[in-house]
């Protein structure tokens, strides 16, 4: 758990899937052994659950609600539990925040309502109604590239003046964007795409929310860390090893390869929900390859 305003977070957290029984129906107990792996053993400060690589367009009010319990109840003691309550309907993002809280939720994470591509003062209504529905901190996440809608510069900023809105997991691809945003508030940024994240340092960034985070996660918290005592030299060299990864996980879709990793490694994940398909034979021997370039074999 972590006392530092500058990054509420910590510096890694893992945008964690949600482990699935072979029928597809819910793994609750997985969830609860993941979680602690990637607590435990890969140094994750926090964890996002129900977020896109959680598959929440597709699990249940009620299975959202498992699921955080059952990670709170494993690792809520030692890591920020963050859930993820974005939709493109913004009373039924309230309804998930509040119920979130109600569960034991650390944080909240929302994301850009998608397809119906608000405008940026719906953007503001937005997320201002889901940081007033609790009393828990939010993290905004711009992902341009999926909603379809980007967070303008002047929208960040005036969402920062939101007491309860403190962080942003930032996807959006644009560093002199951020840029703006990091002089001009006190904002907590988080790179939402694994291969920025040295970049997104430079100008300002405190941490990351991964995907490759789910085997990678110590030496990408190394990466920070290094770039953070001034060894930008050690940074770029982990940056380095690490991007076979970075690319790697996202060769089709990220939740895809992710569980697909896992499953290798005898990890809870299972299968995916459609409309995603599991990753084809060539896609695994692919990641394999990736995994090892990175310097884990199995």
């Amino acid at each position: 758990m972590t006392n530092d305003a500058r990054r509420p977070f910590g510096r890694l957290v893992t945008a964690m899937v949600t482990p699935f029984r072979a029928d597809g129906s819910l793994d609750a107990e997985g969830a609860a052994t993941l979680a602690t792996f990637l607590v435990d053993e890969q140094g994750n400060d926090g964890l996002v659950v129900s977020g896109t690589t959680g598959e929440s367009p597709t699990t249940t009010d009620a299975e959202k609600e498992t699921l955080l319990r059952a990670v709170l109840e494993a690792v809520g003691d030692r890591a920020q539990v963050i859930a993820g309550v974005g939709t493109y309907d913004t009373h039924h993002s309230v309804e998930l925040a509040r119920a979130a809280e109600k569960a034991g939720a650390h944080a909240l994470l929302a994301v850009t309502p998608y397809y119906n591509r608000p405008p940026q003062a719906g953007l503001v209504k937005h997320f201002t109604a889901v940081a007033d529905a609790t009393g828990l901190p939010v993290m905004v996440y711009d992902i341009p590239v999926r909603t379809g809608t980007a967070i303008e510069t002047e929208t960040m900023v005036r969402l920062a003046d939101h007491e309860r809105i403190v962080a942003v997991k930032d996807a959006k691809g644009d560093p002199t964007e951020t840029s703006w945003v990091t002089k001009r508030t006190d904002l907590a940024y988080y790179s939402g795409d694994d291969k920025n994240t040295l970049p997104l340092l430079a100008v300002g960034a405190v941490g990351v929310v991964g995907v490759p985070t789910h085997l990678f996660g110590r030496p990408t918290k190394d990466m920070i860390t290094a770039y953070e005592r001034g060894d930008v030299a050690e940074a770029l060299r982990r940056h380095h090893e690490l991007l076979p990864v970075f690319t790697g996980f996202f060769r089709t879709q990220g939740v895809i390869l992710t569980k697909a990793a896992l499953n290798q490694r005898g990890l809870p994940a299972g299968p995916v929900r459609l409309p995603l398909v599991d990753a084809t034979d060539e896609q695994i021997a692919q990641l394999r390859m990736d995994c090892a370039a990175a310097g884990l074999a199995w």
